[in-house]
């Protein structure tokens, strides 16, 4: 016997693309206060961690997006190549961005970088829990 499952309207569906939008726009925002704000107190210690939190911050949001872009398009064209491809340059992109931010300053600029860079992802992810956590 298959399970029962859940019908899901068209107006349930507006309305959950219509959360989804806001709240993609809200963590960028959200992100990119709080980046500039923890980059503007640690600015006076360590200028260079700073920095890479920084860029960190612009390169999360910019990936944030981009995967979300890229996941639209997967659900419009059912093409996984071009969805695969894209994130493998994707990920390829922010890595040389990493690299050279820890080439050129201290090793341990790396991990204000990757903190900057998760920090949207883990904002949404948080952010989709609350918002789209359905009752039975």
């Amino acid at each position: 016997m298959p399970p029962d499952r859940r019908s899901y309207s068209g107006a349930e569906s507006t309305a959950d693309l219509a959360a989804y939008y806001r709240l993609k726009w809200s963590v960028a925002v959200l992100s990119g206060v709080v980046a500039a704000a923890l980059s503007l107190l640690l600015l006076p210690l360590a200028w260079f961690a700073s920095l890479a939190l920084s860029v960190g911050a612009v390169c999360g949001v910019a990936n944030m997006l981009a995967i979300m872009r890229g996941s639209e398009r997967l659900a419009e064209t059912r093409s996984p190549r071009s969805f695969g491809l894209s994130s493998l340059l994707r990920l390829a992109g922010f890595s040389i961005v990493a690299a050279a931010l820890a080439a050129r300053g201290p090793w341990w600029s790396l991990g204000p970088f990757l903190a900057g860079f998760f920090f949207p992802l883990a904002a949404y992810a948080l952010g989709a829990l609350r918002v789209f956590r359905r009752k039975p």
